[in-house]
């Protein structure tokens, strides 16, 4: 009797439900399937810190049409209404009504328009490429929170088989202790099992719900609505990795290089039109006016030129601080650049190292843990082996499903992580429209 229990228990273990994580996704329960590419969809459309960036495109267009106008400064309109009283000898005194009208523009001469506009249109490209860039992180970061509730659905599906399992072996050794055909300490160790099982159960389940409420509120979506993830942890896996070579050909076009990029130039051009604002601006004036007796009117037409002399105020200040500007602005470049290529490569080695790893634990492990399965099974019928040894071939059964499980996870967060440093594809829709 205790051998065809425990019997049942090791058959349980090999049960046909149990399969490999990577062989299949978790049966979505009865709620909205969500893939991957409605993930990226609804992020870019709905994602707050999206949004929020898009907004500021007003601003940044509105700096570029003021720097192309036709003159920096406005001009002035000046008027003036005089009455002035002349007094005569021997007669009343005369009034007069005299007035002026004036126009002048404050002219730049050093260059500073060019400047500016320089400023501008590298501070509209910054804004492009950092819209992008933004864009980027959004939907990589919902790719690895979508890949993170896909993970653990398949987690609570390991977890909820190990629980049948040592319910229904705690069940029968329980039945066998009233009979007296085993001992407590069996029992004991069944139910121990049965409650650790149970626990694991309960905290992937309490992680599943924070990752779905994470990913609810990346895409916004309403609380109301629940979600099943469906789609595969090992997308990707059999690709061949790309060469070393051709991922730091890409990393010039990429959108931090670029922002980087614009932002020394837009720095370069402060530097220079605060070096050309030392230069002060020439101010053209034109005005007419009428002065004197009613019987002898005088039209004035008056052309005015100042210049400031600049010998105390020489902009120093803000030459100092554009200039750290600009070279701070050059460190960043050179360290982004360097920063980005490291990473690529200790990136592309880990996935290199991630490929290997779950595919040795394809092709070696899980045989040889299907043929303990087995071993297990006849050892029981011959009664060679006890209840701590079936737990225990069940143990490394489980262990070996959540190792590949967080294997393919650490896989994937690694290949989403090299694509947004690079711009690969995140999905195989994007692979195949490339």
């Amino acid at each position: 009797m205790r051998i065809t229990i425990l019997a049942f228990a090791c058959a349980m273990a090999s049960w046909p439900g149990l399969a490999w994580p990577s062989d299949a996704p978790a049966a979505p329960i009865d709620t909205g399937h969500l893939k991957l590419a409605e993930a990226l969809r609804l992020a870019e459309t709905a994602n707050p810190e999206l949004r929020r960036v898009a907004a500021q495109q007003s601003a940044v267009e509105g700096g570029l049409q003021d720097a192309r106008a036709l003159f920096f400064n406005n001009p002035q309109l000046s008027a003036e209404r005089t009455r002035r009283e002349v007094p005569q000898a021997g007669l009343a005194g005369e009034r007069r009504h005299e007035w002026s009208l004036g126009l002048s523009q404050p002219l730049e001469i050093a260059g500073q328009q060019a400047h500016r506009r320089a400023e501008a249109e590298a501070a509209v490209l910054a804004f492009g490429t950092e819209l992008e860039r933004t864009r980027r992180e959004v939907r990589v970061g919902t790719a690895e929170q979508f890949y993170q509730v896909l993970a653990l659905q398949q987690r609570q599906a390991i977890e909820a088989q190990a629980r049948l399992l040592f319910e229904r072996t705690a069940e029968a050794v329980e039945k066998r202790r009233v009979a007296g055909e085993d001992t407590r300490l069996d029992a004991n160790v069944a139910s121990v099992e049965l409650a650790r099982a149970q626990g694991q159960v309960d905290a992937v389940h309490e992680q599943l719900i924070a990752a779905r409420t994470a990913l609810s509120a990346t895409l916004q979506l309403p609380p109301e609505r629940s979600f099943e993830a469906v789609g595969r942890l090992d997308e990707g896996l059999d690709d061949a990795l790309p060469s070393p070579t051709e991922l730091l050909a890409r990393l010039e076009a990429q959108p931090l290089q670029l922002k980087l990029a614009a932002q020394e130039e837009m720095a370069r051009a402060r530097l220079a039109l605060e070096r050309a604002s030392r230069v002060p601006d020439l101010t053209v004036g034109l005005s007419l006016g009428r002065e004197g007796s009613r019987d002898a009117r005088e039209r004035l037409t008056t052309l005015s030129i100042s210049l400031p002399l600049p010998l105390f105020k020489r902009n120093a200040a803000a030459i100092g601080q554009a200039g750290s500007a600009l070279t701070q602005a050059q460190i960043d470049r050179l360290a982004g650049q360097r920063n980005s290529e490291s990473e690529t490569r200790a990136l592309l080695a880990r996935l290199g190292s991630l490929q290997q790893r779950i595919q040795r634990l394809r092709s070696s492990v899980a045989p040889r843990l299907s043929d303990n399965e087995s071993l297990s099974l006849r050892s029981m019928k011959a009664g060679q082996i006890g209840l701590l040894e079936l737990i225990q071939v069940s143990r490394q059964v489980f262990d070996a499903r959540r190792e590949q499980l967080d294997a393919l996870l650490d896989y994937q967060t690694t290949r989403l992580a090299l694509a947004r440093i690079t711009g690969l594809p995140l999905n195989a829709e994007e692979r195949t429209a490339r």
